[in-house]
């Protein structure tokens, strides 16, 4: 795991991972709480487990034990925390996060919202399986797990994300 001093929430990250999940930023509650994903209302952690990712529902505290099943966090604004509207416009490190994506070699880095794939890749994305890589890395694109976006919010494509690794297992 590497983090600075201005680092919002640490990436959890180290060579042979399998999956990388990518947000767009730390919100307000996971900030507070130094957790990824830990507003009640965010629904990471149970998809997670849903998807087969996980043998249980981890809590939010838990975040670091994610690579003990080949799985790791990061977000492309590292150093800024709320809603992507309230971001400025340069949060978004993209050359750091291919970077620490070369640096460790997923399988897999699934963006935990259109929003994160978007500003990833430069251009508007669907859900699933990407054309392109990155770092590396194959990529896919999930829809948003935050209480804020639950209106696009299907499980779906996390038991496709599971199923992808699985085929490749």
């Amino acid at each position: 795991m590497h983090a600075d001093d201005h680092t919002i929430l640490p990436d959890v990250l180290r060579p042979g991972l399998r999956l990388v999940f990518c947000g767009t930023a730390a919100g307000r509650r996971s900030a507070a709480e130094g957790a990824y994903y830990a507003h009640p209302g965010n629904l990471f952690w149970r998809a997670l487990h849903q998807a087969g990712l996980t043998p249980r529902q981890l809590a939010p505290a838990e975040f670091t034990r994610l690579p003990d099943y080949g799985i790791g966090l990061t977000d492309l604004a590292k150093r800024h925390a709320g809603n992507d509207n309230e971001l400025p416009r340069d949060a978004f490190d993209v050359p750091a996060l291919i970077g620490r994506i070369e640096h460790c070699t997923p399988e897999l880095l699934a963006f935990t919202s259109k929003n994160a794939g978007r500003a990833a890749l430069g251009h508007a994305v669907d859900y699933g399986l990407q054309a392109e890589t990155l770092g590396g890395a194959r990529l896919f694109v999930l829809p948003s797990p935050s209480g804020q976006a639950r209106g696009h919010w299907t499980i779906q494509p996390w038991l496709a994300l599971a199923a992808q690794l699985s085929r490749h297992a």
